[in-house]
């Protein structure tokens, strides 16, 4: 086993069965160019399974006491590192099951579910 640093959209590798991201996909400049390259990298029958904040789709939906420090997160990280990237899409810490699946979906996957849910985050499963 080795471990490398490498961005999202250009780490080495291909055939991998199983593709993990924690609580980065919302943070990334361009998210669908990210998981462009994961469906290339995976197998066939490959899974990647996606961690991200807790987000219902509708505003006032996440207007709860864990949907308020994640938008204060939001604000002063996740939309500013976003931006500061390529494309800078700005998911930010809200963004949403419909919001994730559209990014998924535009990177070629045509599988896509949540898997569980904590109070704290969401847990996706998409395929090729």
């Amino acid at each position: 086993m080795r471990f490398e640093v490498a961005k999202a959209k250009k780490y080495a590798g291909k055939d991998y069965d199983f593709v993990a991201m924690f609580d980065c996909l919302h943070d990334m400049g361009d998210p669908v160019g990210a998981a462009t390259h994961v469906r290339r990298s995976l197998k066939e029958d490959g899974h990647w399974m996606i961690v991200e904040p807790f987000a219902n789709d509708a505003l006032a939906d996440n207007l709860n006491p864990v949907g308020r420090i994640y938008y204060a997160a939001s604000t002063l990280l996740c939309t500013p590192c976003s931006r500061a990237q390529e494309v800078g899409l700005c998911l930010g810490a809200q963004a949403g099951e419909a919001r994730l699946r559209t990014v998924v979906t535009s990177g070629g996957f045509t599988r896509f579910r949540r898997a569980t849910e904590t109070p704290f985050n969401l847990v996706f499963e998409a395929r090729p």
